[in-house]
C-alpha cells in the first residue's frame, strides 16, 4: 500500500497481477458485458449487467446477487479509456437506478473509489496494475479504507482468480 493517491493524505490500494492472455483480450474482459458477467465480483455471486456505456462519462451499472437472493448494486463511471493500455473509472455502490449510495457494510467506507488500471503486454501475457483510492474522503473514510486494505487485497485476489479461470477458457 502506498500513501500516494492525489495527495499524501489519501490512501491508495495497489494490486498487480499477470494474466496469461494478450492485453487486448484482458482489456475487453474489463470493458465488455459479455465478458464481465463471467468473472467480475466476489466468488459465488451472480453478476447482471444493467447497462454499460464505455465512453468518458459513461456508466457500467450492475447488480450482484448472493445465492440466498440478496442483491447489491454498483457502478463504474468511466474517466479515461485508452484501449488496450489504460482504463480509469470511479467505482461506487448504487441503487438500481444508478444513484450513488453508501456501502451496505459501513457508513464510513468511502463513497467513491477512483481506479486506474494499466495493461502492459509482456511476452504474450498481460501485466495488470490497479491503483485505487478514495475520492475526497473524510479522515474517518480514509482510516476505514486503510483498515480494509487486507480484506480488499483478498477480495480482488479472488476476483482476479476468476478472471484467470475465465481467460484460460478463451485461450
Amino acid at each position: 500500500m502506498s500513501e500516494n493517491n492525489t495527495n499524501a493524505n489519501q490512501p491508495e490500494l495497489v494490486f498487480n497481477r499477470i494474466f496469461n492472455a494478450p492485453r487486448e483480450l484482458v482489456f475487453k474482459a474489463w470493458t465488455e458485458p459479455e465478458h464481465l458477467t463471467h468473472w467480475w465480483g466476489p466468488k459465488g455471486l451472480t453478476l447482471r449487467v444493467a447497462s454499460l456505456d464505455l465512453r468518458p462519462g459513461g456508466v457500467f451499472l450492475y447488480s450482484m446477487k448472493t445465492p440466498d437472493g440478496h442483491e447489491m448494486w454498483g457502478k463504474f463511471v468511466y474517466g479515461e479509456i485508452t484501449p488496450p493500455e489504460k482504463l480509469v473509472f470511479t467505482n461506487s455502490f448504487s441503487d438500481a437506478e444508478g444513484n450513488t449510495i453508501r456501502a451496505p457494510f459501513s457508513p464510513v467506507f468511502p463513497l467513491e473509489i477512483r481506479n486506474t488500471l494499466t495493461f502492459e503486454e509482456q511476452d504474450g501475457k498481460t501485466v495488470l496494475t490497479m491503483r485505487g483510492g478514495p475520492v475526497n474522503p473524510t479522515d474517518e473514510e480514509s482510516a476505514f479504507f486503510v483498515s480494509m486494505t487486507e480484506s480488499m487485497q483478498q477480495g480482488f485476489g479472488g476476483t482476479f482468480s476468476q478472471l484467470d479461470e475465465y481467460l484460460a477458457k478463451l485461450a
